[in-house]
């Protein structure tokens, strides 16, 4: 996730900077304000009337998915690790694979949440509903709360707002955390009033300034090395300090540990295990699972997918131009002194992209330009993530499991926004408390999570004719427990020392180490444990399934015949 470090980028540029940000701020309320005008029932709170297109809701998928780690983050990793970042562009972007296999499924067999889907075929309801909806919230606010940590350090460092300095009257400490306030309040606010209406639109808006940006200094980066990409990786490994090795793999991840073929295997096997949670995590996503459920059909469902592969597609091949280009015109050491993460590269090559064009103002412009689309990706994201729960919360919980499935609709609507307003104010108060730690850990893990607990229950109820309540239960908790546990009790949170500096790297300071587990990312393991927990209790339970309904469902999810 994305922490500041010391170093102003904005200088001069921070009231352009400061007001690209409110004038966002107001177009994306005004959409709220609109969307609440328009929103009456439950279809609108929660799909937002099915009304989205498909290529309408590929750019919310698309500005769902592309997150501010995806936007500054990938462009850093590769900034500073070449060949090796890209491959985490990779991973983010072959996951929608899987997610275009079963998206139409689901479509055709959920209303609002991954429980309808689930819970289409068992007649005991109430636990696997509970379970989906504990996952649910569980994967959404580790996921949360590494966005709303990142959005207060982000901002903070774009503004120029640093320990010493003050920005309007507050010091560096408060203005993050009224940062962190502001960027909750605004999410409640859109799912508060504008339900899934307001937040798919502002999440088109969000993916449009992305595409623009990320084209811009694509097209500008380019412009620079006479749209030659080989030069400009000749010069990026020049500029890297680490020769041609910066185009090859090794750098970050599967690192060889001289005189420890151990520590070079768990090094390898991390990789892997990151790449495993980045690709089946994806279809698991509580936020991007409900987004299916905003158009009128499957085939709406899939040509949104289409459209998502696209410009995720899109955007990643722009991260090569965008980290390599900021490793060849700004520099390695200079990005590294403005944070040792590197997830300032992105802005300080618009500012040399823009000075190059037109002189200081120039820079600043472009500078705030990046740093106001950064804003919006966070906005955004974050107010999926509050939809997401809110309505696994309302709809899952509350109307299905606390009514009986017989809930009068304003008061599930009631309930739901309730539950935004409870999340969003956790999720802020959380925030301001972890604001200091490291939480990079966080999106990795709720990635993993994801594939460990969300997928198999999905995979075993669409496929799996002997499948039964005991097993979505036993899946769900079994991956979701699994993965929260082997993190806990591995070298993120204590042990990992760097060995130049001497520095803590876990979530503990140096001194403290009960780790056990080897790998930094639990998916390797996780994600078996989760479907063999799937297969364990449905195997043990004395649960027997109607084939009849296992045969309702294979149907229904084919053709789309009695859906919704």
């Amino acid at each position: 996730m994305i922490l500041a470090s010391a170093g102003s980028l904005v200088g001069g540029g921070r009231a352009i900077t400061f007001a690209l940000f409110i004038g966002l701020v107001c177009i994306t309320l005004a959409i709220t304000v609109w969307a609440r005008m328009h929103t009456s029932g439950a279809v609108d709170f929660y799909a937002g009337g099915r009304v989205f297109s498909g290529p309408q809701n590929g750019l919310a998928l698309a500005g769902d998915y592309m997150s501010a780690a995806s936007f500054l983050g990938i462009a850093g990793i590769i900034s500073l690790s070449g060949y090796d970042g890209f491959l985490y562009s990779i991973g983010f972007l072959v996951a929608w694979m899987p997610a275009l296999l079963i998206v139409e499924l689901m479509r055709n067999t959920g209303r609002f949440t991954m429980a309808d889907v689930l819970s289409q075929r068992v007649r005991r309801q109430s636990s696997v509903r509970i379970a989906a909806a504990v996952s649910t919230v569980t994967v959404s606010v580790f996921y949360l709360l590494a966005q709303m940590v990142g959005a207060g350090a982000l901002i903070a460092l774009l503004l120029g707002v640093k320990p010493g300095s003050t920005f309007l009257g507050m010091s560096a400490g408060t203005a993050e955390v009224m940062t962190i306030v502001v960027v909750g309040a605004l999410m409640i606010c859109y799912v508060l009033f504008g339900g899934m209406k307001g937040t798919t639109w502002v999440q088109i808006v969000k993916a449009g300034l992305l595409m623009f940006g990320a084209t811009l200094m694509t097209f500008l980066v380019l412009g620079r090395f006479g749209f030659d990409l080989s030069h400009l990786l000749g010069a990026a490994a020049r500029s890297s300090g680490k020769g041609h090795a910066f185009l090859e793999p090794g750098l970050k991840y599967g690192k060889e540990v001289a005189g420890h073929s151990s520590q070079t295997m768990f090094n390898k096997l991390d990789f892997v295990s990151l790449a495993l949670a980045l690709v089946l995590g994806t279809a698991g996503l509580p936020h991007i699972v409900t987004r299916f459920y905003t158009v009128p059909d499957a085939r709406a469902a899939r040509t949104s997918v289409n459209w998502a592969i696209g410009l995720v597609g899109a955007f990643y091949l722009m991260t090569i131009a965008l980290g390599f280009g900021a490793t060849a015109l700004v520099g390695r050491k200079t990005i590294l002194a403005h944070d040792p993460a590197g997830n300032t590269a992105a802005p300080l090559l618009a500012r040399e992209l823009g000075q190059d064009v037109a002189g200081r103002m120039g820079g600043d412009i472009m500078l705030a330009f990046v740093a106001s689309v950064a804003f919006a990706t966070i906005l955004a994201v974050v107010a999926g993530l509050v939809m997401a729960s809110a309505t696994s919360l309302a709809h899952d919980y509350f109307g299905n499991v606390l009514m009986l499935g017989r809930p009068r609709e304003q008061q599930e609507v009631a309930v739901a926004r309730f539950a935004a307003f409870l999340i969003g104010s956790i999720a802020i108060l959380l925030a301001v408390f972890a604001k200091n730690l490291n939480v990079a850990f966080l999106v990795a893990l709720a990635f993993a999570m994801a594939a460990s607990a969300n997928l198999p229950a999905i995979v075993f109820a669409l496929f799996w004719r002997r499948f039964n309540a005991t097993g979505m239960v036993a899946g769900i908790y079994g991956g979701l427990i699994s993965a929260i546990v082997l993190v806990m009790f591995s070298p993120v949170v204590s042990g990992k020392v760097d060995p130049v500096t001497g520095q803590s790297l876990s979530l503990f300071p140096k001194g403290t180490d009960f780790h056990w587990f080897p790998l930094e990312n639990p998916g390797l393991v996780s994600i078996p444990v989760g479907f063999l927990c799937a297969v364990a209790g449905t195997f043990l339970s004395r649960e027997k399934t109607d084939p009849e309904d296992f045969a309702a469902l294979s149907v229904r999810s084919l053709t789309g015949a009695g859906a919704h």
